[in-house]
């Protein structure tokens, strides 16, 4: 694990899909810090098949030592999107970070998919990443150390990455494509966009459920590494960080972290790589360090 000296504290965060999983990890870790998170979600009623709603995750933020603000929020819908600001603004005083967390997946090829599920995910990645950057724009550019971090991949256009599951790697890179124009767009302004992506699965309900339950758990990693990723990314200067598409050993290692056993959810299983990777990176940092390299 990563411990750093620089803060969040009294900061306001605004992450979608934040009742659980890689958000909710996100959210704690900002308010061991004392920071302010408003949770954007849907879930306001018990899942037995994902647990958690924007409720609980409200508790644990608090038992954290931040304060937490509980958001009803669909972010396919503009009107909900821009209340679930303006309600954050007006109980925290402004947004300092946004973090495009929410995302859908379904992974089946263009023979099997559905056009609802197409344009299910469609409208909660790509165009809900859009959205709430957008709206989120005029409350980041008052404050002092603005930033926009999208939980997406860096842009491979190998077919590989398209040929099995295509309508979801458009809207994953539709997510990443905000990152890469809005990086350029506000340069000049100060506020930070970034994408940040897991080298290997993580250890979230909705993976265990859709890519193969307990043995893929086995083989993954706790949403702490990419949470302390985050943390890293959000607590750097925002004119001086932005328009990349990080990988969290990558940022952890920046921050003198090269080993990663920690974050295994079962240490004698080797971690699966994620989608979107073409080979493991964890190794090559810890061989640069050991070589006395960044």
């Amino acid at each position: 694990m990563v411990h750093m000296t620089r803060s969040l504290r009294d900061k306001t965060l605004f992450i979608t899909g934040a009742s659980r999983g890689i958000g909710l990890a996100i959210a704690k870790r900002a308010a061991r810090d004392g920071a302010n998170v408003a949770i954007a979600a849907k879930s306001v009623t018990e899942n037995p098949k994902i647990p958690g709603t924007i409720f609980t995750a409200a508790a644990e933020i608090e038992a954290e030592g931040g304060k937490a603000l509980a958001l009803p929020c669909d972010i396919r819908f503009d009107e909900q999107v821009a209340n679930a600001l303006d309600r954050t603004v007006s109980t925290f005083g402004g947004v300092d970070i946004l973090i495009n967390n929410a995302s859908a997946i379904d992974l089946r090829g263009v023979d099997l998919l559905e056009m609802k599920r197409f344009d299910l995910m469609h409208q909660i990645n790509a165009r809900g990443t859009y959205l709430c950057a957008k709206l989120a724009l005029p409350h980041l550019r008052k404050s002092e150390n603005p930033h926009i971090l999208t939980l997406s991949p860096p842009l491979d256009m190998n077919p590989k990455w398209f040929a099995p599951n295509l309508a979801y790697t458009m809207a994953k890179y539709g997510m990443s494509l905000v990152t890469l124009g809005l990086a350029e767009n506000l340069a000049r302004e100060g506020v930070a966009a970034n994408s940040l992506w897991p080298e290997t699965a993580i250890a979230t309900a909705a993976v265990g459920n859709l890519l193969g339950g307990d043995e893929i758990i086995k083989r993954a990693r706790k949403p702490d590494i990419v949470a302390d990723a985050a943390h890293a990314i959000l607590t750097r200067p925002s004119r001086e960080c932005t328009g990349n598409f990080f990988i969290d050993v990558r940022v952890l290692a920046q921050e003198g972290v090269t080993d990663f056993a920690a974050y295994s959810v079962d240490p004698g299983h080797e971690a699966v790589l994620d989608f979107f990777l073409e080979e493991p990176i964890s190794a090559n940092v810890r061989k640069s360090a050991f070589h006395g390299g960044r």
